[in-house]
């Protein structure tokens, strides 16, 4: 997505991280403050520039991440590549963010929120500025690698900058305004691409988004005050190789982390893909029109919004199964050479992406009882792991054998994500059984 993505330091409560929106937990009830409080209350010109400013490096952010993906049928044309070959510079920049997240989000302690993030979206807007004068392929997948290095200092800080700086009370609406950025910003920035490209070429398309990331770049930097509250902690490596590790070992965050892959792993594979389908027979849409499917992406904003009301209703496993049968009853709709067909298959794959995604990353807030901050990175680097795996072989599926190697792709991921929530209803069901 869509992004989407969210860590925790010890002050920020649990919230799902997700580039797209997501249900946000409601944090504690506090409805007066101090007159010592300095954290921004709402209503306050602070807390709406605060808002403001964050929604633009959430557009900056998920803009410049996937800005490669629906111009793959153009780059494949252009640079005489396989879709294999053009997938990795969207996999390039995912596999950065995630390699990085987490050693990001722990200098943020020691450096502060709002320097990580100033350096982190203008490095990433300098990186896309030089992209459209590319010539080759190893260049521009280098370049994507080193702009998701950067990109990662804006999940790996952002949350914890609103949890620092806002107060609980004001803390639902400018969360979610930071998520609606991460999700316009996923779409738009995909939209913006493909149409631009299907007119002037693909580097004009990659043109268009660094000038936007830019203008949100800049609008970012000017709105944001100056931090209130935070204060600056040392970085101790051998404290966070133990709490990264420790994590790990848990076994139901280690599922977590599992589900979080797989459920991205499909979501890549099928929007990776998708445009190369779209502009081959039968279906020959023209570049833009094909790039207009990525409107669909909205559907993740219902389902996020929805996933808390189904897993209170279901429970955490059965909401998993759920999103799986529906991402699986969406795969095999696609298979059909039928445009309504593919577009409804479409319509449930995203709502049970960002169903099971929803619930699998509120989960890991609510279980990790220590060290949050790492655990929620460590789910997002496994999310962005799984983006990259899935478009990557999804493609190279879909070179070799059609869509129907990308659904092949898919729906093994899917069988492997109820084997990993199968496993967690037996050891739940073992676990009951030994205390009774």
């Amino acid at each position: 997505m869509h992004w989407t993505h969210q860590l925790h330091s010890p002050n920020v409560w649990s919230m799902p991280a997700d580039p797209a929106t997501a249900s946000l937990p409601a944090p504690p009830a506090v409805l007066t403050t101090p007159p010592s409080d300095p954290r921004h209350l709402p209503g306050s010109p602070g807390l709406r520039r605060t808002q403001l400013a964050l929604f633009g490096a959430g557009l900056a952010t998920f803009l410049l991440l996937y800005s490669t993906q629906a111009l793959l049928p153009n780059l494949s044309e252009s640079l005489r590549l396989t879709p294999g070959q053009a997938s990795w510079t969207v996999s390039a920049a995912s596999i950065g963010l995630a390699v990085a997240v987490i050693p990001i989000s722990a200098l943020s302690e020691r450096f502060g929120r709002t320097r990580i993030m100033s350096v982190a979206v203008f490095a990433a807007v300098a990186i896309a500025l030089v992209l459209p004068f590319t010539d080759d392929l190893s260049t521009l997948i280098a370049l994507r690698g080193l702009q998701g290095v950067a990109l990662a200092g804006l999940p790996a800080t952002a949350m914890a900058f609103l949890a620092e700086e806002v107060h609980p009370s004001a803390l639902p609406s400018a969360m979610g305004l930071y998520v609606a950025g991460n999700s316009i910003g996923g779409m738009s920035g995909r939209l913006l691409s493909g149409v631009v490209a299907g007119a002037y070429g693909w580097r004009a398309g990659l043109a268009a988004v660094a000038v936007a990331s830019l203008l949100c770049a800049i609008a970012f930097r000017v709105l944001i005050p100056r931090a209130r509250c935070f204060r600056p902690g040392p970085v101790n490596p051998r404290a966070l190789w133990h709490t990264v590790t420790g994590h790990l070992a848990n076994p139901l965050l280690a599922r977590l982390f599992a589900l979080g892959l797989l459920f991205m792993t499909v979501f890549g594979a099928v929007y990776t893909v998708l445009g190369y389908r779209l502009v081959a027979a039968p279906f020959d849409l023209p570049q833009a029109l094909a790039s207009s499917i990525f409107v669909v992406y909205v559907v993740g904003t219902v389902a996020s919004a929805a996933s808390a009301r189904i897993g209170a209703r279901l429970g955490r496993r059965g909401a998993l199964y759920a999103a799986i049968t529906t991402t699986a009853a969406g795969l095999l709709l696609t298979l059909p050479d039928s445009l309504p067909l593919t577009l409804l298959g479409l319509v449930l794959i995203t709502a049970g992406f960002f169903t099971g995604h929803c619930v699998a990353s509120a989960a890991v807030g609510r279980t990790a009882t220590h060290g949050r901050a790492q655990a929620s990175a460590l789910y997002l680097a496994a999310y962005y792991i799984g983006n990259s795996l899935g478009g990557a072989v999804g493609a190279s599926a879909y070179h070799g054998s059609g869509w129907g190697g990308t659904v092949a792709v898919a729906l093994t991921a899917m069988l492997l994500a109820t084997g990993v929530t199968a496993w967690g209803t037996v050891s739940a069901h073992r676990s009951l059984a030994a205390r009774a």
